[in-house]
């Protein structure tokens, strides 16, 4: 099996990983901030890394970016945050991790995440990879090359919208944030109440927001009225 590097300041997530994947029969090495993990990465020079965003010291997405800079990076990285944005996922992703997990990661997830990474080569050149982010994994991860650069999003069971990421981060957000809209307006059957209560946004906020990506409200006129 594997050897395993996890990365993350808080004790109860690497005890937690650190019983799973070694009930899954791999070798688990711990580190609770850089400093530890740049060392556990020279000496034990391991399969595969999970590495959290949020820490103390030095964060993630720096860690990576020291790593891939230095020619350190010849392991697969999943990226661990429990406060992830889309934007966050892109940059870990250019800068060479192979996937994001969001917190609180479940057992499906992790699993997963680590056997799709321990199958594939660590990707140094992440940025001119395409991406697919699924609904029910909160997963990140390379698709086939192919090319140009583009997220693939599973809006359901048979549709998916491709994002051109080789422009301004901010079209590329708008345009993801669009269709995420459209497609909770869809599922929710236009009721924006029911859309607000999924996001997390206050319904003047969400309806402020939808009118300013340009989402069509006409989906949503049963929500206006509830």
């Amino acid at each position: 099996m594997a050897n395993i590097l996890v990365v993350d300041d808080e004790l109860g997530i690497r005890a937690l990983l650190s019983d799973i994947l070694g009930d899954e029969g791999h070798s688990v090495e711990v580190a609770e901030n850089a400093a530890q993990a740049r060392a556990s990465r020279d000496s034990k020079r391991p399969d595969l890394v999970l590495l959290d965003i949020w820490m103390p010291d030095v964060d993630g997405v720096t860690l990576l970016k020291e790593w891939s800079a230095s020619g350190l990076l010849t392991m697969p990285v999943i990226m661990m945050s429990g406060h992830g944005t889309i934007d966050t996922a892109v940059e870990a992703i250019k800068f060479g991790a192979m996937a994001f997990l969001e917190k609180p990661i479940t057992l499906q997830k992790l699993l997963r995440a680590v056997e799709q990474g321990l199958a594939k080569p660590a990707a140094p050149a992440a940025a001119a990879l395409p991406l697919r982010a699924t609904r029910e994994t909160s997963l990140l991860a390379p698709l086939p090359l192919a090319h140009g650069a583009a997220l693939a999003v599973q809006l359901g069971p048979q549709a998916e919208q491709s994002f051109e990421l080789d422009r301004p981060l901010r079209e590329a957000r708008d345009a993801f944030e669009k269709a995420y809209f459209e497609f909770h307006l869809a599922r929710e059957n236009g009721s924006m109440t029911r859309v607000a209560e999924k996001t997390g946004l206050e319904r003047t906020h969400l309806y402020r927001k939808l009118k300013q990506l340009g989402v069509d409200l006409s989906r949503g006129k049963k929500g206006l009225a509830a």
